[in-house]
């Protein structure tokens, strides 16, 4: 199927007009070519980090600003929020995610990024059975190994660090939490990483708050990447990453949400965190964070990098509500999303294009928000439900659009 719509963003650094691209999706093959005005193409957005069984609300922490987020580890297990989350999914310790409470909360996680225009998410988790990728609405990266951090260690399950990267082969990401504080400890977390080996091209470390300016240097020199999650950052501990030092000496720098106990509700919602916080900062570069960057980081294949007019099996359209369509990110919602399309399966979109791609009604379900009829893969109004069963009233999740 041809569509044309009026705005399509190649890459971060070409957009052009009435581009002709070439929709590669079930159901697409034989479908008239069709001119889509007023809309703007995208490739899927990436996450980079979150927590896909921890997007409960609200979010956690009484005692902030904390020193580093080690502490708010053991104060969020005294919140609210963890304790209500508690009558839904009770984190018995296992980190055995595949079935039960567990995967439906990262279900909801999934719907999270989901509704945000997130093709594909990076789950900080003990590496799980190939079940539990299987069951998402959208990409969850199960190519990848992980430490939870250089304090705390993989307290929640898998190797340790240093088997961990050996797991890698130095070709799948090696996830870190690192550097997420202001104090002593967490300033001496990177030369520890160091000291272990675990610096290379294919360390993901995530926060990086405590980095100095000489060890982003040498992160940048090793062709390592960063996780920024400002909104998490600002909230724990009240700073981020130094960003501008990152930018100058070339730091691979990608975004990622954190889980809603301590970050914002999605992926947009952190895009005008960092555009209010950081003004100066060129939305085409945060939309490399969260394309190019990413695939860089996440050693993603190019496709989930950049829009290819000639095979579009990935592809986020938009309304044009902003002529620039970089601008349009910021305001981008559930609603406003025409047509979303990962690894050629159609995922999320206006009840209209389940029409015109003759999708499959039962692997779908329908809902209106705004003063749009929308279809969804899956079901996240049955998990909302079962939240609501589980708690004996009804829960509203922020991310969820109906």
């Amino acid at each position: 199927m041809i569509i044309t719509p009026s705005v399509s963003v190649i890459s971060p650094d070409r957009v052009e007009r009435n581009v002709a691209l070439r929709l590669r999706a079930s159901g697409s093959e034989h479908s008239e070519p069709l001119v889509v005005p007023g809309a703007i193409a995208y490739v899927p957005l990436i996450n980079s980090h979150d927590h896909l069984v921890g997007n409960w609300v609200p979010r956690a922490g009484d005692k902030r600003p904390y020193p580093n987020s080690h502490i708010w580890v053991e104060d969020m297990k005294e919140s609210f929020s963890f304790h209500e989350r508690n009558n839904f999914w009770a984190n018995d310790g296992s980190f055995k995610l595949c079935e039960g409470g567990a995967l439906h909360m990262a279900l909801l996680g999934s719907y999270k990024n989901l509704f945000s225009g997130c093709g594909t998410v990076q789950d900080h988790a003990p590496v799980q059975d190939s079940c539990y990728y299987n069951s998402f609405p959208v990409n969850v990266i199960s190519a990848f190994r992980q430490c939870h951090s250089i304090t705390l260690g993989n307290w929640w399950g898998g190797k340790t660090a240093s088997e961990e990267m050996h797991l890698s082969h130095g070709k799948l990401p090696f996830v870190i939490h690192l550097a997420e504080g202001v104090d002593d400890l967490t300033a001496r977390e990177f030369s520890e990483l160091e000291k272990q080996g675990l610096l290379k091209d294919n360390t993901l470390m995530i926060h990086g708050i405590a980095l100095s300016e000489a060890e982003l240097e040498r992160i940048a020199a090793t062709g390592a990447s960063v996780c920024w999650c400002p909104s998490s950052n600002y909230y724990l501990i009240g700073e981020t990453l130094k960003i501008d030092l990152a930018l100058k000496h070339g730091v691979n720098v990608v975004i990622g949400t954190d889980s809603t106990m301590s970050g914002g509700v999605n992926l947009i919602a952190e895009f005008d965190v960092i555009h209010q916080k950081h003004p100066g900062l060129p939305l085409n570069l945060l939309y490399r964070m969260v394309t190019e960057n990413a695939v860089r980081a996440l050693k993603l294949p190019a496709r989930y990098g950049n829009l290819d007019p000639e095979n579009c099996e990935n592809l986020l359209l938009v309304d044009g509500v902003d002529q620039d369509p970089f601008e349009n990110l910021l305001i981008m919602e559930a609603a406003s999303i025409q047509l979303m399309v990962v690894d050629g399966i159609a995922r999320f979109g206006d009840l209209e294009w389940m029409e015109r791609l003759k999708l499959e009604e039962d692997k779908y379900t329908t809902f209106r928000t705004g003063n749009k009829e929308k279809f969804v893969l899956g079901d996240p109004m049955e998990l909302n439900d079962e939240v609501d069963a589980a708690l004996g009233y009804h829960k509203d999740f922020p991310y969820l659009p109906f």
